[in-house]
Parts: structure tokens; C-alpha cells; sequence
């Protein structure tokens, strides 16, 4: 989609829709890229509910305020709606592996001097962690392996690898926490499964300790589908990226409340 058009149209889009007594408007764009705060932190978007007043051959128009509306970009929305609808849209965001959004505040069990419990909700500004669910590890190598994950950002800068493994739907996971002496006959590694339009199997990440880097593998129906050797810590986003990522992701979830049916993408 063309920003810079759409928003040299957007007087024109929404003429009409804005009151009469109002004299600016505001609009947000959702083209798939990541929104950032005014802090500089990315940000995951709400869902919004709003009615579609304007279409073009690139975005739809959506007013979900007296004087707010939002842009989609048409190739991304799962259902195209007719002017007029109602319609809710679920912008991309970050999750965790139990389905919740990742800017989720934390909850942990404090005690008071007198041993009472009561819950604590931890926020930290800016960040959306996606743990992954294994617990903590003896071996240091896998400790490493585990955090680089959670803290590595995947290529599009916005989500880290596990963030990429939440969207593949990786679910199923295993893991191999060798002693010191056993870490080269059964390298530290954890295994998973996914589920998208690139790869539907099993996939492992393994640590090769004599050389110092990773290697991943590709398994299908238990046999070997494909393996990466040599893979720096820095790189293993951008190769899980190519053997399991299909960028559906990046779909705009509109669903149509009220209105004719929409067309389905």
C-alpha cells in the first residue's frame, strides 16, 4: 500500500464523516508494519470495532471515532467488507505460548511479614516477553540457547525468535539437557512443532559444541527433511525465518458485524 497516497487522499476519503463543527481528524495506519510509541517503544494494537466508509483499490477506510478512523491495507485483511459494514479488526500482536498477548503484565505470589499472600502485577514499558516453556536448565549451553531465543529479534525487528514460534504455532516441546561430559554425544537442543504454509513438522535446534554455533534441523514423519549447519547465534532468526516463517502473521483479522457478506481473502 501506498502511504503517502492514502494519506494525500484521506481529506477526501472521509469527507462527509467528520462533523461539521470538527476541524481535523485523525487516523491510523495499519499496513504491517510495527506501530511505535511516542516513547520509541513498539507497541501491539487493540482490536477496534468501527463502519467502513470508504474503499479503494488499496486500503479500507474504517471510522471508529467521531473524528478517528483507521486504515487497512487491503491486501492484508482476511475479509473484504462493503462500505457501510460494521466490522471488527484485530491488528496483529505479539503472543505467548499460552495464547495470551505478550504485553500481558506478569502476575507473581508475594507474602506479607505475616505470611498472607497477595498478587502482584509486573509491567515493564516496552517489553512483551514470550518465555518458552521449558523450565530452567542445568546445562549452561542450553541456559544460553533458551535465552538468545526469548531475547534475539527475528528479521522483521519487531517480534523475537520465540514470537516467530508462537506464529509458526510451535507447540510439543522437547528438550535434550546433557551433563558436561555428555555434551557432545547428545548436544544441548530443543524440539518443536509447527504448522504453516513453508514447513508442517518437527523442528530441532541443536548445539555444537566443538565448533561453537548451531545447527538446525527439519524433520517430517520422523525423517530427516532438511539440516542447516553452522548457524551463529546471530543468524538463527533469519534461518528459522526461511525454513518455517510464511508471513501470515502479518493478516489483518476483520471480521463483518453488520452488512452484506464480505468477500473472504
Amino acid at each position: 500500500m501506498d502511504t503517502q497516497a492514502i494519506r494525500a487522499q484521506m481529506r477526501t476519503l472521509v469527507v462527509g464523516h467528520v462533523p461539521s463543527n470538527v476541524r481535523s481528524f485523525k487516523f491510523n495506519i495499519f499496513d504491517g508494519e510495527p506501530k511505535v510509541s511516542t516513547l520509541g517503544f513498539h507497541i501491539d494494537p487493540k482490536p477496534f470495532e468501527g463502519r467502513v466508509i470508504a474503499t479503494t483499490d488499496e486500503a479500507i477506510v474504517v471510522k471508529t471515532g467521531r473524528a478517528e478512523f483507521a486504515v487497512l491495507d487491503r491486501s492484508l485483511v482476511t475479509e473484504v467488507p462493503d462500505e457501510g459494514a460494521k466490522v471488527q479488526v484485530e491488528p496483529y500482536v505479539r503472543r505467548r505460548f499460552d495464547g495470551q498477548r505478550a504485553d500481558t503484565p506478569e502476575e507473581h505470589t508475594e507474602f506479607t511479614a505475616d505470611g498472607k499472600p497477595y498478587t502482584v502485577q509486573r509491567f515493564v514499558l516496552g517489553s512483551a516477553p514470550a518465555k518458552l516453556p521449558i523450565p530452567v536448565p542445568r546445562c549452561p549451553e542450553l541456559q544460553a540457547l533458551i535465552q538468545q531465543m526469548e531475547a534475539m529479534p527475528a528479521p522483521d525487528g519487531f517480534r523475537r525468535i520465540t514470537h516467530l514460534l508462537v506464529d509458526a504455532g510451535a507447540r510439543d516441546f522437547t528438550w535434550i539437557d546433557p551433563l558436561p561430559k555428555d555434551i557432545i554425544a547428545t548436544p544441548p537442543t530443543i524440539a518443536f512443532t509447527v504448522v504453516t504454509a513453508k514447513f508442517q513438522g518437527r523442528v530441532a535446534v541443536q548445539y555444537k559444541r566443538g565448533l561453537d554455533l548451531y545447527a538446525v534441523e527439519l524433520h517430517r514423519d520422523r525423517e530427516l527433511v532438511e539440516r542447516v549447519d553452522e548457524v551463529f547465534f546471530d543468524a538463527l532468526g533469519e534461518t528459522l525465518e526461511r525454513l518455517i516463517d510464511d508471513g501470515s502473521w502479518r493478516r489483518i483479522r476483520v471480521h463483518c458485524l453488520s452488512g452484506r457478506k464480505s468477500v473472504r481473502h
